[in-house]
């Protein structure tokens, strides 16, 4: 326990929701507003974002926003099992008492609601009289219209219904009754909350299908509230540790690291979080104590992160190879910089979006945060580690490259040009488009596996070019790979890597240029670039 802690300090959470008395948390007030307003419209909703994205955390907070002016009925659907999904009787009966045990809860008693209606309605259920939807619904627009005040209907993973139809058949009830709102009571205001999209939940079953599915829920008002934590937020969260902890970290640059990383995904954000306060901080020699907080310890909490299995990760790996074309769009993107429009109506841009994996960033399509591409890069390149003679080459000599204690990226740079010149050297453009970055990374990767780590700057990924930046034990490197087209566009490419170089306060970057001249001269030179040296490299 650091100097000054207390035992009863808030710590991070990553598993299950997040609360305000015991967590630290990034402040979500606003996001909070922006749904009670949909609320108060009385919108039918659904919050679909992926995993561990702070829907349920949302949801709870929420329902305690609304419970002053509404009657709020929050229910999880995932502590329904398979078999209450069975049909329209199991399922009535069931939601009856999924219903009955969070309206009669002893710790938040929802009231208002007429106990003889309740009462009518929990026996029916028991004794079977519930038998289709149509009763179940009957009984819920009673309720609706003697409860004393609207009713907010909260369901979260609704995703977890097994039997796709009988959920379809709920939600077309649901529909019916909005539908006719005026003249028979009902909800207030509904509010999905899952992975899946409704009108993808087909998916989940059959993945195999690429078809769009005609929807019950084309009443839903569409839900863009953004739910990822800003760089603000994350720093007012790290303000509260520092007020507890007093480690005297930059709060500002801390929390800019740790947006670079997450863009602000909830669980990454609060995973990173976590492993910087008990592990990194604890465990890590170089980083132990207060120096843990700060940009150093962020890369290397998210080196462990990526090191570790999460259910987050299982998830991307498992949901990758369920649907080959969201895997090969992926892929395109990182290894070949396939530049793709963003287009909501296509299937796999629309599917990878809705897991949370890619989003749209002025028109095109793009890897949701750093930590995922990391995790991909890692992933694809692990399939062929024991296959791959770079790999295996670098594998093999990787002592040379360390001296010191460090890593000497002069030497990576000339044994991986003579090594690619002496085996590839005489493929053509279309090849390198294709493997060029990939060798290098799979060279690069055992050399630094376990002590350093790597990303990829997504803004510079393209057909043409791809900057490298390689973290080893606190020090960076910078390293652009291009394809050769001219002295022309190598200038460029040297005051490109220059101004990263100066991002990074770095004096020292590495420009890797793949040539196709017949006449090209193979070589590695130091090349002044104002105060700067760039270690240029031809293959």
């Amino acid at each position: 326990m650091q100097k000054g802690a207390r035992e009863d300090m808030k710590t991070f959470n990553t598993t299950g929701r997040c609360i305000p008395e015991k967590h630290y948390m990034v402040n979500i007030d606003d996001k909070l507003s922006e749904i009670s307003r949909m609320v108060d419209q009385g919108y039918y909703f659904v919050i679909n974002r992926g995993r561990q994205y702070g829907k349920t955390t949302t949801l709870q907070l929420l329902a305690g926003r609304l419970k002053q002016a509404y009657a709020v009925i929050s229910l999880d659907f995932q502590k329904l099992s398979t078999a209450q999904f069975g049909d329209e009787a199991i399922f009535s009966r069931s939601f009856v008492e999924l219903m009955m045990k969070t309206v009669n809860n002893t710790k938040n008693r929802i009231v208002g609601f007429s106990e003889a209606l309740l009462k009518d309605m929990e026996e029916a259920a028991q004794k079977g009289n519930i038998t289709n939807l149509g009763q179940l619904f009957h009984y819920l627009s009673d309720l609706c219209d003697t409860a004393e005040k609207p009713v907010v209907l909260m369901i979260d993973e609704v995703d977890s219904a097994s039997n796709n139809q009988v959920f379809l058949d709920f939600l077309a009830q649901l529909r019916g009754y909005y539908l006719d709102r005026d003249e028979t009571s009902t909800f207030h205001s509904v509010i999905l909350a899952g992975v899946y999209d409704i009108k993808n939940l087909e998916l989940k079953i059959r993945p195999e299908s690429t078809h769009r599915y005609n929807s019950p829920w084309n009443i839903a008002e569409t839900f863009d509230v953004d739910m990822s934590f800003s760089q603000a937020g994350i720093a007012g969260m790290l303000q509260e540790y520092e007020a507890d902890h007093n480690t005297g970290m930059d709060i500002r640059a801390v929390s800019q690291c740790i947006y670079e990383y997450t863009s602000g995904y909830p669980f990454l954000v609060s995973l990173t979080c976590k492993t910087i306060d008990s592990n990194v901080r604890v465990k890590n020699e170089r980083l132990k104590g207060n120096a843990a907080w700060s940009a150093d310890g962020v890369r290397e909490a998210v080196k462990l992160i990526l090191n570790e299995q999460t259910t987050l990760f299982e998830s991307l790996i498992k949901q990758i190879n369920t649907y080959p074309e969201l895997r090969d769009m992926l892929y395109s993107i990182l290894f070949q910089g396939s530049r793709l429009a963003y287009n909501p109506y296509n299937n796999v841009i629309d599917l990878g979006e809705m897991f949370g994996y890619i989003e749209d960033d002025h028109g095109a399509v793009k890897i949701a945060n750093r930590i995922f591409e990391m995790s991909l890069y890692n992933y694809f390149l692990s399939e062929e580690e024991l296959t791959s003679q770079v790999y295996l080459e670098a594998q093999k000599n990787k002592n040379q490259f360390i001296r010191n204690g460090m890593l000497d990226m002069d030497r990576v740079i000339e044994k991986f040009v003579s090594y690619y010149s002496n085996v590839y050297g005489d493929n053509d453009q279309k090849f390198v488009e294709n493997y060029g970055r990939k060798l290098f990374l799979l060279y690069l990767k055992p050399i630094i596996n376990g002590t350093g780590n790597y990303y990829i700057e997504a803004e510079t990924r393209d057909a043409k070019r791809t900057d490298v930046i390689v973290d080893y034990l606190g020090k960076q490197f910078v390293i652009e790979m291009k394809i050769w087209n001219g002295e022309k566009y190598n200038s460029e490419g040297e005051e490109q890597i220059a101004g990263y170089l100066e991002r990074y306060h770095l004096k020292k970057g590495y420009l890797l240029s793949f040539c196709f001249n017949k006449k090209k001269e193979v070589v590695v030179k130091n090349v002044p670039y104002g105060d700067m040296i760039i270690v240029e490299a031809i293959v």
